[in-house]
């Protein structure tokens, strides 16, 4: 019990884990949909203090995982054109695109910029006007309305050389697609915190009403999660499906109005390309009408090779929880955070990273739909 006790409120950790241990069900497999979710499970050895019969499997919460090779390809061909000054977040520097990565481009000469926002990127825009600045514009609902006002700022600057390669990403439609496509046995979702803050509660309400399985929104204290899954042992127990909010001091049911609203000016939803998944309908956000002028492949010339996937790499099949990263034979050999083969090693929030720098000995695979 010396890792309860180190948390911030062990008492309650010890009553929770005390109601899991009780769970006398059919084994249950429960997702996060949330790399934070991700990594505080393994740094804080959640998985270890669960009975056998409850089980934490991984889904796509990452979003710099989840972005597919040919659009790495083509911010690496933004970054190697002289008339271009590429701005992008540091998790996707190291990030392995079909032949190259940003990294690799920046240390051959490309003209790259580490932000911390896409406002950052607009202030690069504003002071080198000869330049064309393009924001690599990654991540789920939960960046996307900072990019949304980055946009709208510029618009109201009259700003002419700021555009943007927007691969944002939705995540209720993934967590419907890995349901249709049945590969592993879902049991239950515990559904991404920071992302429902945006969006709250109700876009995930098609899940228990058309498959039957509840969900929880979580926050991200130890105490968090376990409460989460002592909610969802309980509907289990109890028949329900439904939507629950644990993360009740960040999350409401109708989410964030006003950054919801700030989306809707910018963005229309549209169909994306996930890495490992394939093309997911009305999962990704694309500029809307009036806002082309910003958009970094209709203003500017991208040329790519067909993108490829990296020989061997299982990260695609990680994202979709049909294997856990111990299965893929590049794991913490040819595939390390210091020199990573695929993108699940490279992000902070990447299952491979977490699995490498918490659990390495815990080989326990996913049980496949109909196990």
């Amino acid at each position: 019990m010396r890792f309860i006790d180190e948390f911030r409120q062990p008492s309650l950790a010890r009553a929770l884990m005390g109601r899991i241990a009780q769970w006398s069900g059919p084994p249950v497999q429960i997702m996060e949909v949330c790399g934070t979710h991700t990594v505080a499970i393994f740094r804080h050895g959640l998985r270890g203090l669960l009975p056998p019969q409850v089980r934490l499997l991984s889904g796509p919460g990452c979003p710099v995982c989840v972005t597919p090779n040919g659009e790495i390809d083509k911010a690496i061909a933004l970054a190697r054109n002289p008339r271009v000054i590429l701005a992008t977040f540091g998790d996707m520097m190291k990030v392995p695109g079909s032949y190259s990565s940003l990294a690799e481009a920046k240390a051959r000469g490309g003209n790259i910029k580490v932000v911390y926002s896409a406002m950052e990127a607009l202030e690069i825009a504003q002071g080198n006007p000869a330049k064309a600045v393009v924001f690599f514009g990654v991540g789920f609902e939960t960046t996307a309305p900072t990019t949304a006002a980055s946009i709208l700022e510029a618009q109201r600057r009259g700003l002419k050389n700021f555009f943007f390669l927007s691969v944002h990403k939705l995540v209720p439609p993934a967590m419907k697609a890995l349901l249709e496509a049945g590969e592993v046995r879902i049991d239950s979702f515990i559904c991404p915190g920071h992302v429902s803050t945006i969006i709250g509660s109700r876009p995930y309400e098609f899940i228990p009403r058309d498959y039957g399985i509840p969900c929880v929104i979580a926050g991200f204290e130890p105490v968090d999660i376990l409460q989460a899954i002592t909610m969802l042992l309980e509907m289990r127990t109890e028949g329900r499906a439904e939507v629950s909010i644990q993360y009740r001091r960040a999350v409401r049911p109708e989410g964030n109005p006003s950054a919801r609203e700030t989306l809707s000016r910018v963005f229309e939803v549209g169909d994306a390309e996930w890495r490992g998944i394939g093309l997911i309908p009305g999962s990704g956000l694309k500029l809307g009408q009036g806002m082309e002028g910003f958009d970094a492949e209709q203003a500017l010339e991208i040329k790519t090779r067909p993108p490829r996937e990296q020989a061997a790499c299982r990260c695609g099949e990680v994202l979709r929880g049909v294997c856990t990263p111990p299965e893929c034979r590049l794991f913490g050999s040819a595939c390390t955070p210091e020199h990573p083969v695929g993108p699940c090693m490279v992000s902070s929030e990447g299952t491979c990273a977490a699995w490498f720098l918490y659990s390495p000995q815990d080989r326990a695979a996913p049980v496949r739909a109909g196990g």
